[in-house]
C-alpha cells in the first residue's frame, strides 16, 4: 500500500483517506469514506468504463436518503487502473498488461483488506465494474448489487459489429453507446451531453480506450442456478437500457431463493445517476434483507405488494420466473423477499 491519505472527524468518526494498492497489472485508487466500522461490511463500488467512481456513483451516495447508509458504513470507491481523475497514460510498454484480471481486483482488495481491517464487503458494480464483481466475487463478498450486467462473452456478430462501430464511429460515441439507452441518446439529454464532453475531453483516454477493448474481450461467466454466486444478489436494470436482455437472461440463471431483479422504469442506463431516490429505497432494502438497518425508514417504494407471476423465456430457451411488486404509498413493512422483480414506476 503506497501514498495513504487520511482525514478522520473523531466526533462522528467519518473518515476520508485515499489509498494506491499496487498489484501486479497496475495500481488501484481506492477511496475510503463513511464511517468507520467494522460490525458491519464496507460497501465497495466498482465503475463502468468510461466513468470513474467519482462520475459513477458520486451522485447516489450523495443523494439526501442515501445518508442513512453513509452513516453506517464505510464506503470503498475503486478506480480502475489508469481510470482515476488525472490519471497518466500507461507508458507503450504497460499498456499490454491493463486488463480486466483477477490480480488487479481480487489481489488489490485483499491488500486492501489487510491494511484497512474489514472482514467482508457488500459489492456494487456497474457494467464492466458489476463483471469484474461477479466474476471475482471471493468468500469476503457478503452481497452484491450488479447494475447492468452483462455474463456472455461478444459474439461473433457482436464482434463485427463492435469492429464496424470502431471505424464508423469515434471512441466517445462507442462508450456513450454502451453508457446510454438509445432514447437518451436520440433525446440527446444534458447527462449525455456533460459525459459526452467529459469522457471526449479526458487526458486519460488511452488508458479508457484499453479499458474499452478488454471489456469487449471478455469471457462468459459460466454458471446455473446450482453454481451461482453464495451470497444474496440485486440484479438492477433501467428499462430499455442497453444491457436490459443480458441483465434479464443473467437473472434466469440466478438462485431465485438469494436473487432480487430490480427492472427501473424510466432509468435509463445509469439508474444510479438518473433514479438515485428508487435505488437508494431498493438498496435499503436489499440492506435490511441481510440483516443491517432494521429501523431505517422507507418513504418511496411500496410496502404493500400485489404479486403476480409470469413466465419468460432467456435466449438459450431457458424459462424463468419472476414476480412483479406494484407500487403504492403504504410503509412499514419487511424488505421483498428474494426472486422478486420490481418494476419501479413511481
Amino acid at each position: 500500500i503506497a501514498n495513504i491519505n487520511s482525514a478522520v472527524n473523531p466526533a462522528c468518526a467519518v473518515i476520508f483517506r485515499t489509498h494506491s494498492v499496487e498489484t501486479p497489472h497496475g495500481v488501484l485508487h481506492v477511496t475510503l469514506h463513511g464511517t468507520r466500522t467494522t460490525r458491519r461490511p464496507a460497501i465497495l463500488t466498482f465503475h463502468d468504463v468510461g466513468l470513474d467512481s467519482k462520475s459513477c456513483f458520486s451522485p447516489l451516495f450523495k443523494f439526501e436518503e442515501m445518508q442513512e447508509i453513509v452513516k453506517n458504513f464505510t464506503l470503498i470507491h475503486i478506480d480502475a487502473p489508469g481510470q482515476e481523475e488525472g490519471a497518466a497514460a500507461y507508458p507503450a510498454g504497460v499498456q499490454q498488461q491493463l486488463t480486466l484480471c483477477a490480480h488487479v481486483y481480487a489481489v488489490g482488495v485483499n491488500n486492501l483488506y489487510r491494511s484497512v481491517s474489514f472482514r467482508t464487503v457488500i459489492g456494487v458494480g456497474v457494467g464492466a465494474g458489476a463483471y469484474i464483481l461477479a466474476r471475482f466475487a471471493v468468500n469476503a463478498v457478503e452481497g452484491l448489487v450488479l447494475i447492468n450486467i452483462d455474463t456472455n462473452a461478444r459474439g461473433w456478430i457482436d464482434w463485427a459489429a463492435q469492429k464496424l462501430s470502431s471505424v464508423t464511429s469515434s471512441l466517445t460515441e462507442q462508450i456513450l453507446c454502451h453508457l446510454f439507452s438509445q432514447e437518451e441518446l436520440s433525446s440527446s439529454t444534458d447527462l449525455v451531453q456533460s459525459y459526452r464532453e467529459r469522457i471526449s475531453k479526458a487526458p486519460n483516454l488511452s488508458n479508457m480506450e484499453l479499458l474499452w477493448k478488454s471489456y469487449n474481450s471478455r469471457r462468459d461467466l459460466i454458471f446455473d442456478r446450482n453454481s451461482a454466486f453464495k451470497c444474496p444478489v440485486m440484479l438492477v436494470v433501467g428499462d430499455h437500457a442497453p444491457y436490459e436482455d443480458a441483465a434479464v437472461e443473467c437473472n434466469s440463471k440466478m438462485d431465485p431463493t438469494t436473487t432480487s431483479f430490480l427492472k427501473m422504469a424510466d432509468a435509463g442506463g445509469l439508474p444510479q445517476l438518473t433514479q438515485p431516490a428508487k435505488l437508494t429505497e431498493a438498496f435499503k432494502y436489499f440492506i435490511q434483507g441481510m440483516g443491517y438497518m432494521a429501523s431505517s425508514c422507507m418513504t418511496r417504494l411500496s410496502r404493500s405488494r400485489t404479486t403476480s407471476l409470469s413466465s419468460s423465456y432467456s435466449m438459450d430457451g431457458s424459462r424463468s420466473r419472476s414476480r412483479t411488486l406494484s407500487q403504492g404509498s403504504q410503509g412499514g413493512q419487511m424488505p421483498p423477499s428474494p426472486s422478486q422483480t420490481m418494476e419501479v414506476s413511481c
